[in-house]
């Protein structure tokens, strides 16, 4: 491997090992709730989606620490960098609080607003413990990025596998109760999730010794505008996934029940590659800004070693995306025969999979990219990108799903990240570049030379 591949390689790995754990755990824990009835499950679905929803807000604290953090580190700044944390841990104190108490109180109206009956009791009961336990999730997430914000990705993956493996414990005495343990269902479920947050978050305080800094008082409120300006985009592009995935659902659920089960099946096996591909962004998003950090100590601009950043990052992307892809087509139906023998549904999942051949190695170029660019300073044009091209997956599929059937909806995700690559890489005017929130950086005699200077010279 060349240039920046294996410093990406590096970061990503422990970052895709530390997504996949979450994954594995979300499912078993399903498994578990599954043995309680259809109402439960309805229940816990609803807490699932309010959470995802809530992490859109946590992202843009979250992702714009990791950067804000990564370019002090790259520019030599302690002081910087300690800002930084102690921005952090106030807007994590501040979303915590407008969060979980109004979130508590309602907690009985959001349930009702989309459940009824046992299943929204179920649901209120859940909230009941996730609302209050909202600032574990928020500080999790933040004690996550300032690790990673210096370039240490495996502390994270060893307390999320730390987390994982308590709730994987915890899950079944919880919420079937064996033996002397009461069954607490539903409401054990979220204490089990909350008591293995609780933990992995204690482990990572006691861990954030190796990594401790500075302590400035000063400068903190324009430090957390900057936090929330460059974690903006990042938490966009999240949420309107998050939204285009809910309409995605609806237009699946019009070809019937089986084609609901079968798109489900599919879209967690597509969980586990397309988690790779969000942890090549993490990946770049750290590097990129640890590279305009590393430039503005030297007084020059970075863009030279953006753009190599940025085609070593395609090149990982594009063979985990090819790769992915090969994958989906060739083992569609014996991956699928794990989850279901329903012929149905079967039918429906090997289809979306084969579908999705085509659509995961523009989509995995667009999320890679994508962060390189919202690290290096130029988060709107991503933004952009993605609401057009989610727009256009919608509209596509929409169209096509009635002459061709859900053959037709699938279509449509394939056009929609086309058409996100195709406004991702159309050129445009040379301009500098920096991250959010930092002076302009002049452009030196010798950029070239001066950029393989910084690369060498950067902290690692």
């Amino acid at each position: 491997m060349r240039g920046h591949l294996p410093r990406l390689v590096a970061l990503a790995g422990p970052v895709y090992g530390e997504l996949l754990s979450g994954v594995v755990a979300s499912v078993v824990g399903a498994y578990w709730v599954a043995g309680l009835g259809a109402p439960a499950v309805a229940a816990v679905t609803l807490a699932g989606t309010v959470e995802n929803l809530l992490l859109g807000l946590v992202l843009v604290v979250a992702s714009g620490t990791t950067v804000r953090l990564a370019h002090a580190h790259g520019a030599g700044d302690p002081a910087g960098a300690g800002r930084v944390a102690r921005a952090a841990w106030r807007l994590c104190a501040l979303g915590s609080l407008l969060i979980a108490v109004p979130g508590f109180l309602a907690r009985h109206r959001i349930a009702d607003a989309f459940l009824d009956g046992e299943a929204a009791a179920l649901a209120a009961d859940w909230f009941t413990v996730s609302f209050p336990a909202f600032a574990l999730f928020f500080a999790q997430r933040i004690a996550d990025e300032l690790f990673k914000g210096v370039g240490d990705t495996r502390t994270p993956l060893r307390t999320a596998l730390l987390g994982n493996a308590l709730l994987l414990a915890l899950d079944p005495v919880l919420i079937l109760g064996p033996g002397p343990f009461p069954a607490l269902g539903v409401t054990g479920a979220a204490l089990a999730l909350t008591a293995s947050r609780a933990v992995a978050l204690a482990v990572a305080a006691l861990l954030r010794r190796r990594h401790r800094l500075p302590a400035p008082v000063g400068g903190l409120r324009a430090e957390g505008r900057a936090i929330t300006a460059t974690g903006a985009p990042f938490g966009l592009d999240f949420t309107a996934r998050m939204g285009v995935g809910a309409v995605q659902l609806g237009l699946v659920a019009a070809f019937g029940v089986s084609a609901v089960a079968g798109y489900g099946v599919g879209y967690r096996v597509l969980l586990i590659v397309t988690m790779a591909f969000y942890a090549v962004r993490q990946a770049a998003a750290i590097e990129a800004a640890r590279l305009t950090g590393a430039a503005r100590r030297a007084g020059v601009d970075p863009a030279a070693a953006v753009r190599s950043l940025a085609r070593d990052t395609a090149v990982l992307a594009g063979a985990l995306g090819a790769g992915a892809a090969l994958l989906c087509v060739a083992a569609a139906r014996p991956v699928t025969a794990l989850f279901t023998d329903d012929p149905a549904v079967t039918g429906e999942a090997v289809g979306f999979l084969r579908a999705a051949g085509c659509y995961l190695l523009p989509y995995a170029l667009v999320v890679a990219l994508g962060g390189v660019r919202q690290a290096a300073g130029d988060g709107r044009r991503p933004v952009v990108a993605v609401l057009v091209g989610l727009a256009a997956q919608l509209a596509s599929g929409a169209a096509l799903s009635g002459p061709f059937g859900i053959s037709g909806l699938w279509a449509g995700t394939t056009i929609g990240a086309l058409v996100q690559l195709a406004l991702l890489l159309v050129p445009v005017p040379r301009r500098r570049i920096g991250a959010v929130g930092d002076e302009p950086v002049r452009n030196g005699p010798e950029e070239a030379s001066e950029i393989r200077l910084i690369e060498r010279k950067a902290p690692a």
